[in-house]
């Protein structure tokens, strides 16, 4: 199946990304895509997009991943409802109640130690 994805490229603390159509099992390498379809800088949020070929490219059954897809529907490529693509947010998990062990058999009690004062006289 193939996606369309975002490809970082760029230097440590300056980002770029390329916008790729590639194999969904692969990774995002250079050289390894199918097709390379648009750029963004988030920096100065410039955005360049092949709009036919990202169509195409989705008309033959490729699925962007969830930024992408928000980032097409802001740009006005395709309609729809943009998608939270961050983790969702699990409520805390109620404490469960320790379950009771038997009984243990009480401990001897130890004969009570004499006061130091009492030893060092």
């Amino acid at each position: 199946m193939l996606m369309i994805r975002l490809q970082r490229v760029g230097r440590i603390n300056d980002p770029s990304y390329r916008l790729v159509v590639v194999e969904r099992a692969r990774a995002a390498r250079a050289g390894k895509y199918v097709e390379h379809v648009g750029s963004y800088n988030p920096k100065s949020k410039q955005r360049v997009l092949n709009d036919e070929r990202i169509k195409y490219w989705m008309s033959v059954g490729a699925k962007p991943t969830g930024t992408v897809h928000n980032m097409l529907i802001s740009a006005g490529v395709m309609t729809g409802k943009k998608i939270n693509v961050l983790p969702k947010k699990s409520a805390p998990k109620p404490a469960e109640p320790e379950k009771t062990a038997a009984p243990a058999a009480p401990v001897a009690a130890a004969p009570a130690e004499a006061p130091a004062e009492e030893a060092a006289a």
